[in-house]
């Protein structure tokens, strides 16, 4: 109440004008942390998945998938949005577990390279 009283009415504008301002920036950076964290945890969910249907065949046919597609194709649950994700799968042999790297759609340079 003090402050009130000693501050003249521009001033006291200034002020709330100023603790608006943070209050903002304060939600903008806490949301683009969210928004950050969230997008790391579906790069790490849509690995786990493509890597859990390839060890899954691997128990039931007694080798690994050849590719990825050959898991979507046979029903192995390994469904991963190909518009946000880019999906390496390596096959090395059939006794070998892939190579399979999942990486963000816009980080897909090779895209276009012959």
């Amino acid at each position: 109440m003090f402050l009130r009283k000693r501050l003249s009415g521009v001033a006291r504008k200034i002020v709330t004008l100023v603790a608006m301002l943070l209050v903002l920036a304060a939600f903008i950076g806490l949301t683009q942390l969210t928004g950050s964290s969230a997008s790391s945890q579906g790069l790490a969910i849509a690995g786990q998945s493509v890597r859990r249907a390839a060890v899954q065949c691997y128990a039931l046919e007694g080798s690994y998938p050849p590719s990825y597609e050959y898991l979507r194709e046979n029903g192995y649950g390994a469904y991963v949005d190909e518009t946000l994700y880019f999906i390496d799968y390596q096959f090395l042999a059939s006794n070998l577990m892939p190579d399979i790297t999942v990486l963000p759609q816009s980080m897909n340079l090779g895209e276009g390279v012959e």
